[in-house]
C-alpha cells in the first residue's frame, strides 16, 4: 500500500511533465522571437483572465455555444441510438434503412451548412442541426456494431428461458452493447465542439467561433489562443463526463458491485 501511495504523486508528475516542458518551451521561444503573431504563454494567460474576469466577454459566448452543443448532442445522440437499435435489431429495418445511412454517412456535418443555410436560414437552429448531424451517424454506427457483436448464444439462452423479444433487447442486448455505444458518445462529445466552432464562424453572430473570428479580424493572436484553449477544455470536460457515465453503467459487466 505504501508503494502505491508514493507512486501516485510520481505518476501525476510524469503526466504533467510534458505539458510543463511544452509551456516553458513556448514561453522561451515566444520571448526570443518577440513577435506579436506568436505571443508567449504568459500573454495568453493574461488575455484569458481579461476575457474571463476583467471584461467578462467570454462568458456570454461560451454559454451560447454550450447550449447549442448540449442541445445538438443530446438530440443527435438520442436519435442515433434509437435508429441504431432499430437497424441493429430488426432485419427488415437493416435491409431498408441501411443503404440510406450508408449514402448519407460519408457527407461531413459541415458539408450540410450551405444547404441548411437555405432551408432553415441563419438562426439558432442551424448550429444545433450541424451538431445533431455530427452526432447522429457515429452513434448510430456504434450502436449497430454493439448490438451485432452480442453473443448469439446468450440471446438463444434468453429465448429458451421464455423471454420475449422486447425483454431480450432491453435486458440482454442493450446492456451488452453499452461499451460500444458509450465509445460512440465519447468520441462525438469532442467532435460536437469542433463542429459548433465551424458553424458559428459561418452562420451565427454569437458563440466561441464568432469570438475567435473577431479576434482574427483584429489580429489578436492571444485571444484566438484563448478560444482554442476553451475549446480544448470543453472537449475534455464532455469526454470525461461521458467516461464517468460509461464507468457507472458498465461496471456490472466486470462483476463489480
Amino acid at each position: 500500500m505504501a508503494v502505491n501511495k508514493r507512486s501516485k504523486p510520481l505518476s501525476g508528475l510524469v503526466c504533467l511533465a510534458p505539458a510543463g516542458v511544452l509551456l516553458l518551451t513556448w514561453e522561451a521561444l515566444a520571448c526570443w522571437k518577440g513577435s506579436p503573431l506568436f505571443p508567449p504563454f504568459s500573454a495568453v494567460a493574461r488575455q484569458f483572465y481579461a476575457l474571463l474576469v476583467t471584461q467578462g466577454s467570454l462568458w456570454p459566448h461560451l454559454a451560447v455555444s454550450l447550449g447549442r452543443v448540449t442541445a445538438g448532442f443530446v438530440l443527435g445522440s438520442a436519435a442515433g441510438l434509437l435508429a441504431g437499435v432499430l437497424i441493429g435489431w430488426n432485419r427488415l429495418a437493416a435491409v431498408s434503412l441501411g443503404p440510406l445511412v450508408s449514402i448519407f454517412y460519408p457527407i461531413p456535418a459541415l458539408g450540410w451548412i450551405p444547404l441548411l443555410m437555405i432551408w432553415v436560414g441563419l438562426n439558432e437552429a442551424l448550429p444545433v442541426l450541424i451538431v445533431f448531424i455530427c452526432c447522429f451517424f457515429p452513434v448510430l454506427y456504434n450502436t449497430v456494431s454493439g448490438i451485432r457483436s452480442v453473443d448469439v448464444g446468450q440471446i438463444r439462452a434468453a429465448r429458451t428461458l421464455g423471454a420475449s423479444e422486447l425483454q431480450i433487447l432491453c435486458r440482454v442486448v442493450l446492456p451488452l452493447s453499452l461499451p460500444s455505444i458509450f465509445t460512440g458518445l465519447r468520441l462525438e462529445a469532442g467532435m460536437a465542439w469542433r463542429a459548433i466552432i465551424a458553424a458559428e464562424m459561418i452562420a451565427v453572430p454569437t458563440g466561441i467561433g464568432v469570438l475567435m473570428m473577431k479576434a482574427e479580424s483584429l489580429i489578436l493572436v492571444d485571444a484566438i489562443m484563448v478560444c482554442m484553449a476553451v475549446l480544448s477544455l470543453m472537449c475534455f470536460a464532455f469526454e470525461k463526463a461521458i467516461g464517468y457515465f460509461e464507468q457507472k453503467y458498465t461496471r456490472w459487466l466486470e462483476g463489480r458491485p
